[in-house]
């Protein structure tokens, strides 16, 4: 028998269906035309620049505005005159750079460049979570600013494209700057990297099966050079592999291991990095001892603290030091050493970003379309956004998602 008592609240849930619903929809403004200003690096020894004259030529041939600070490009052999051309405005005028919509810049602002950046700005620039502070991160909230940490973006296939392409970078000239350090005008061995047919090749060892090992690896091979690689993570080293399309030598992290391969090679390259701001130290200093003479260390970790224990920051003025006869390679921002590639590969991420912004109706807008864009933005309209970094400074951090949600 039918439960006559349902019937009533049938016959309404019934109607409700019939009814037209409510719905949150988001209309944006489309095609706004951006104002982009770059300044000049001051950090030391970087020659970057975020956007090559090609891209500004683009950007403003789609309405946006760019300002570039005089000679902000000199050292990347990108001149006034290229970036005049391309249609930007070059001005020595700091506070007219720094008075545009968005600042973009490769190295994180100084605190006397925020001193200049304006309320509701959008910064995009590295974030540097090995120096960062505190301090600096309050005095960035206190402009109440909206900032990108461009390291942290991601592309549709969920990778990290700026990562990538630095890590490219690095792996392939750690490979050549290893070639330098050989011969004898380096006070090196007097050896040629990769040798010769009927000369035992070189010997390489990579820690790390990054991008960083995995381009390092494929310059290596490419030359000649005997390479082991070694890694805790035996998912990148299966990659590596199949990357390169060939086996290779390939360990975990055995300090036994690793110690034996360390004491018989020509060249150790480290490349390990940390999602928490400092890379593991796997390699001691009594493994760095029993090197042979003459070999060559080159840590491109040394931006998180490098993962040899010998290892001590150098810069590309004075790049290399010896410790028990071994010289070791320790310079920060090995991209910075190829500027114009570099500054071509950041200019190639940056170029398509800026232009779906605009085509978008701005930031605002960008977010709310774009998830990848989400997971760089550490400051939302003076909010700290990161997690990691509120846990790390006892500053409280919200949510992006309900800030955006919040703010349309």
């Amino acid at each position: 028998m039918p439960d006559i008592s349902r019937e009533p609240f049938q016959e309404l849930a019934r109607e409700a269906t019939l009814m037209a619903k409510e719905h949150l929809s988001y209309h944006r403004k489309k095609n706004k035309h951006l104002s982009i200003g770059i300044p000049k690096e001051i950090t030391y020894q970087e020659n970057r620049i975020p956007l090559s004259p090609l891209s500004v030529e683009l950007l403003t041939a789609n309405g946006h505005e760019i300002i570039i600070e005089s000679n902000a490009g000199y050292a990347a052999n990108f001149f006034d005159v290229d970036y005049s051309e391309a249609g930007a405005e070059i001005t020595v005028d700091k506070t007219r750079v720094f008075g545009s919509d968005i600042l973009l810049k490769v190295d994180p602002p100084t605190e006397e460049e925020i001193g200049r950046m304006k309320p509701g700005q959008l910064l995009i620039s590295a974030l540097q979570l090995a120096t960062l502070s505190e301090q600096y991160i309050r005095l960035l909230m206190r402009k109440k600013i909206n900032a990108i940490g461009y390291e942290f973006l991601r592309d549709e296939s969920e990778g990290l494209p700026i990562i990538r392409a630095m890590s490219e970078i690095a792996g392939r000239a750690s490979v050549l700057i290893a070639a330098e350090y050989l011969n004898n005008v380096h006070t090196g061995k007097g050896e040629l990297l990769g040798g010769i047919p009927g000369i035992q090749p070189t010997k390489i060892v990579i820690i790390g099966a990054g991008a960083v090992g995995e381009y390092a690896a494929r310059a290596a091979i490419g030359l000649g050079a005997h390479v082991k690689v070694f890694d805790d993570s035996l998912y990148k080293l299966r990659r590596l592999e199949n990357n390169l399309g060939q086996r290779i030598y390939s360990s975990t992290i055995l300090p036994n291991v690793l110690a034996r391969s360390l004491s018989t090679c020509d060249v150790a390259i480290g490349a390990l990095r940390s999602p928490e701001g400092r890379s593991p130290c796997v390699v001691t200093d009594r493994m760095v001892k029993n090197m042979r003479p003459k070999s060559l260390i080159i840590d491109v970790s040394i931006d998180q603290g490098g993962c040899f224990e010998t290892s001590m920051v150098t810069n590309h003025k004075n790049p290399v030091f010896e410790k028990y006869d071994v010289m070791h390679y320790c310079v920060p921002n090995i991209p910075s050493r190829v500027s114009r590639t570099a500054s071509y590969a950041l200019s190639n991420i940056f170029t398509p970003l800026l232009l779906e912004m605009g085509n978008e109706g701005g930031f605002f807008e960008y977010l709310w379309a774009k998830k990848g864009i989400r997971n760089g933005v550490y400051i939302f309209k003076g909010n700290l956004t990161n997690f990691q970094l509120g846990q790390r400074f006892s500053v409280p951090s919200k949510e992006i998602d309900f800030l955006i949600a919040g703010s349309l």
